[in-house]
């Protein structure tokens, strides 16, 4: 029981952490002074602290490391990987973003592995992924 409720905080705090991150970058007003590399800098700090997720490891181009390596950690639940999905596809997309190729493939990796470990089929993750496809074409 007690493993149980562990599991439980730990994905409502990833889910809480990775919404609030979103929020911070992409919600709202946009700060001048504030560019989108210094945010994923603070991101990546953030998640560490938090979570212990080190987003460069997971950035690794080996597809089946950081599947491995997200899969590691419990509080990465499928609605957790697909706001980590979405959270790097919308960094990819961003006119500001230095490597857009490498967030989006990530991205489509995320959402590729949602597929494959979740039960329900979801229309939402499948517009995403086609365009993400279309991007990257």
């Amino acid at each position: 029981m007690e493993q149980k409720d562990y599991l439980l905080r730990e994905i409502e705090k990833i889910g809480a952490l990775m919404r609030a991150i979103r929020q911070r970058l992409f919600g709202g007003k946009k700060n001048e002074a504030s560019h989108l590399e210094t945010e994923i800098e603070n991101t990546k700090d953030e998640l560490l602290r938090e979570t212990n997720f080190d987003l460069n490891k997971f950035l690794d181009p080996d597809t089946q490391y950081t599947n491995e390596y997200i899969l590691s950690f419990a509080g990465f639940s499928i609605e957790n990987i697909e706001l980590l999905a979405e959270f790097l596809s919308e960094i990819g997309f961003s006119d500001e973003c230095e490597n857009p190729k490498m967030f989006l493939e990530k991205a489509l990796q995320l959402y590729h592995l949602c597929n494959a470990k979740s039960r329900v089929y979801s229309f939402e993750r499948e517009k995403n992924m086609n365009t993400i496809n279309n991007a990257l074409q």
